[in-house]
C-alpha cells in the first residue's frame, strides 16, 4: 500500500488550506492503492533555514530539521496544497521544502492550488522547486478558486463538479508515479 502526504503548504492564520486539504482527503476515500494522510506545516514549526550544512549532506543538526525529516520520509509521495500569495507559494512551504532533500528525491508528488485565479503562477513556481528536487511531479493538478469554489463570503467550500473529475486523474497519476518510483527507490 502507497503512503501518500497531503502537505498543507500555508502556516497563515484563516489560512483556506486545511480545508482544501481536508476535502483531497475525502477525495481519495476507497481508493484501494493508497492511503493518503494530511501532514501541516502548522504542526511542524520551522524557522527559516538554519542548517549549516546544505541539505544535500543529509546531515541534520537542529531537532526541529530531524523531527521533519522523520515526518515526512516514510512517504512514497504527496499531494502539495498551495495557495498563491503574491504570484508564489508561501514562504512556509518553499522554507520546508528546502529543508530537506534526500528525503524528496525520486518520490511522485502532485499539486492543488487555491487562490482568486486558482493559483496557478503558484503552481508553476511549485513544478521548479520539486524539479529541482529530483520529485516527479503530474501533470494534472486541481485549482480552486476564491470566487467560484468558496461561497457566503468565503466561509463554505464547495468545489465546482468538473474538480471531482479532475481529483480521480490526479490520484490515479500520482499513484502510478508513486509505484513506479517505489521501485527505483528499492
Amino acid at each position: 500500500m502507497l503512503k501518500i502526504a497531503v502537505v498543507v503548504g500555508s502556516v497563515r492564520p484563516g489560512r483556506k488550506g486545511r480545508t482544501v486539504a481536508d476535502w483531497v482527503v475525502a477525495q481519495s476515500g476507497g481508493r484501494e492503492g493508497a492511503d493518503y494522510e494530511i501532514v501541516d506545516l502548522a504542526d511542524h514549526p520551522l524557522p527559516l533555514l538554519n542548517e549549516p550544512l546544505p541539505p544535500r549532506m543529509g546531515r541534520h543538526e537542529h531537532e526541529h530539521t530531524k523531527r521533519w525529516a522523520a515526518a515526512v520520509a516514510p512517504y512514497d509521495g504527496y499531494v502539495f496544497v498551495t495557495p498563491e500569495y503574491n504570484h508564489g507559494m508561501p514562504a512556509s512551504l518553499k522554507n520546508a521544502l528546502d529543508y530537506l532533500y534526500a528525503e524528496w528525491v525520486d518520490k511522485a508528488t502532485a499539486i492543488v492550488g487555491y487562490g482568486y485565479l486558482g493559483a496557478g503562477r503558484s503552481v508553476e513556481q511549485l513544478r521548479s522547486v520539486l524539479s529541482s528536487l529530483q520529485m516527479a511531479h503530474v501533470s494534472p493538478a486541481l485549482h480552486f478558486s476564491l470566487i467560484h469554489d468558496w461561497h457566503n463570503q468565503g466561509a463554505d467550500f464547495r468545489p465546482g463538479e468538473h474538480h471531482y473529475g479532475a481529483a480521480v486523474q490526479m490520484f490515479d497519476q500520482v499513484e502510478a508515479w508513486a509505484g513506479a518510483l517505489k521501485t527505483l527507490r528499492g
